[in-house]
């Protein structure tokens, strides 16, 4: 039996309990993973209200590391005793010990620490395919002017950290004075404050008029018409969030008003949907970390039995940088 987080129905933070579960024996292609710690992530919100649906009662969280306790058949990658990480789908993070799919598992190399695995997956896998594979039409060079918003979360304080070893200007906006200070610590070229400030307006001063080859929006609703006024010619809108509700309908034809522009919504787990491309992005992220050129930052850390209090923070956007839970 492991200690668990479930939910039984769609809700609020209350609705997380904390559960005894049978575990079992992984079978073919699975392992059996006993977690040192749990990363915590708005798509476990996403989960847990229903803006994502999964099957209902529903074991939440999506990345964690640990060790590998059994191999079932066909699995390669991975044996008895090795330190591992992952972001992976199904659900069901939010855990002691579970059986799943050993695709997504990565060995961790012994550099990084079990609590930095397990913040640094989900986040940090998100930063590598909107800064590697996630591209304007003309691609992305030394100097090209992007926008990140939430520049302060987990994702966004991992993505100022690679943009500035790629040589990029990240133009990071956030909500408070602090969490800007914070993204200009970790690379940010400028930061705006929209909680004080038209970004838009600052993006277009920023760059002389021009605008941004690329926005990366995981806020949606709040960031997404303004977003598209920051935007140069031919750029592209990706979002891959809905922190603040899903983005608005729109009407294609105001894309080629405002310069042709091109819109796409990402999800990791289209980017991670085999062992090959999962290991290749999480090979990169490694070496960014294992280099120094990306340090990830945990900033809040919470018991499991706790999970309610994490979710809360999270929600209120009272959190920096990564956060986990501790087991």
């Amino acid at each position: 039996m492991s200690k668990a987080i479930c939910i039984e129905q769609y809700g609020g933070p209350e609705q997380l309990k904390l559960v005894d579960v049978p575990v079992g024996e992984p079978g073919p292609g699975q392992i059996r993973i006993r977690h040192k710690a749990v990363g915590l992530n708005f798509i476990d919100v996403y989960q847990r209200t229903g803006l994502y649906q999964n099957p209902l009662p529903l074991q939440l969280g999506m990345e964690a590391s640990g060790v590998v306790e059994a191999v079932g058949e066909g699995v390669t990658h991975l044996q008895v005793g090795d330190r591992a990480a992952y972001a992976a789908n199904p659900p069901g993070s939010y855990c002691e010990e579970r059986v799943m799919p050993a695709m997504n598992v990565c060995k961790l190399p012994d550099a990084i620490s079990f609590e930095t695995g397990a913040a640094m997956m989900l986040k940090g896998l998100t930063a590598q395919y909107l800064l590697r594979r996630t591209l304007p039409q003309a691609g992305l060079q030394p100097g090209d002017f992007v926008l990140f918003h939430a520049a302060a979360g987990g994702v966004g304080l991992i993505a100022c950290q690679w943009a500035k070893a790629l040589g990029l200007q990240l133009i990071g906006t956030a909500g408070s004075d602090a969490k800007c200070a914070l993204a200009a610590e970790h690379g940010a070229a400028f930061t705006i404050n929209y909680a004080k400030e038209d970004f838009a307006v600052r993006v277009k001063a920023i760059t002389g008029g021009k605008g941004v080859k690329v926005v990366y929006d995981s806020v949606g609703k709040d960031t997404w018409d303004k977003s598209l006024d920051c935007l140069s010619p031919f750029g592209l809108m990706a979002s891959f969030g809905n922190a603040s509700g899903p983005a608005p309908a729109f009407a294609p034809g105001m894309l080629g008003a405002k310069g042709s522009l091109y819109v796409t919504r990402q999800t990791l787990f289209t980017h991670i949907s085999s062992r090959a491309a999962t290991q290749g992005m999480a090979d990169e992220l490694f070496a960014v970390v294992t280099s120094g050129q990306v340090k990830i930052r945990i900033d809040q850390r919470f018991a499991l039995e706790d999970v309610q209090s994490a979710h809360r923070a999270l929600e209120a956007r009272q959190t920096t940088g990564c956060t986990i839970l501790t087991l």
